[in-house]
């Protein structure tokens, strides 16, 4: 299968499925794709769906994410209407904990600790939009930082149905590229923000803004490598439950985008 930015997607599993519906044509199935790897199924914890099991579909994967972000959603709106703004640490904290949990162990995701995620994840963005609506000039942020998250998806849900940009080994290449790029670059603006009151990194001047849309962009696109992966395991014959780890994965992307566009209105907004 091809590589991800998403950790949460590497180690998906690929090859020809049974005919389930796909994210979007894409040439058709891939060839003389193989089973997988007794290596590979070990590594991921989940191989394919066996005699007694159902394949995973589109539909399973659409709802678990659909779930998942809801959840998020209802969290965080509860957390900002509360004011328990305290609450969005501890919460990010966990739900970073859980991810890396997650994107090591596959084979851990389920209802439970993929919703877990969602929620926590809810919580610590909607504390962090409420302070912020606090502001005059912020009011109503958080709102616009979801329909900007949401308009993104689907933006780049359209692309890739249409092949308007391919997923092909090269994209991949540059995309990872550009992912560390933006690794980088994150962790500077944080250790100026540490070490350098007035970072021009994150100050809401022309650089910080031009950082941010950088930033969004590569999210953006790095949701094309997510939605190929997810496809991918439609097309190897996944069983049903891996559904949970993919939404999980989409999920990862999702709270990057949503903080990087509130991030960016912030500077918009600012004086």
């Amino acid at each position: 299968m091809r590589s991800t930015s998403n950790p949460a997607f590497r180690n998906l599993p690929s090859g020809q499925g049974g005919g389930y519906a796909s994210f979007g044509n894409q040439g058709g199935l891939m060839s003389g794709a193989s089973a997988y790897a007794d290596t590979q199924a070990s590594q991921v914890g989940y191989g394919r769906a066996g005699s007694g099991g159902r394949p995973i579909t589109i539909d399973d994967i659409v709802t678990k994410t659909a779930v998942s972000g809801g959840l998020a959603i209802v969290a965080g709106t509860l957390t900002a209407l509360s004011g328990l703004y305290i609450l969005a640490l501890p919460a990010f904290l966990i739900g970073i904990i859980l991810s890396f949990a997650l994107s090591f162990k596959p084979n851990w995701a389920n209802a439970g600790t993929v919703l877990a995620y969602s929620a926590l994840m809810g919580v610590a963005l909607g504390g962090i939009a409420g302070m912020l609506e606090q502001i005059d000039n912020m009011r109503g942020i958080g709102f616009q930082a979801l329909l900007g998250t949401v308009g993104v998806f689907v933006g780049m849900l359209i692309v890739y149905k249409t092949g308007a940009v391919k997923v092909t080994p090269r994209f991949t290449k540059w995309m990872i590229g550009a992912l560390i790029g933006v690794m980088v670059l994150v962790l500077a603006r944080f250790v100026g923000d540490i070490f350098f009151p007035g970072n021009p990194m994150s100050s809401g001047g022309a650089l910080s803004i031009l950082i941010s849309l950088v930033i969004i962009g590569v999210a953006a696109f790095s949701l094309l490598l997510d939605f190929d992966a997810a496809d991918q395991a439609v097309r190897g014959g996944a069983p049903a439950k891996f559904a949970w780890y993919i939404a999980f994965g989409l999920m990862t992307t999702l709270v990057w985008l949503y903080i990087e566009i509130l991030r960016l209105l912030s500077y918009l907004r600012g004086d």
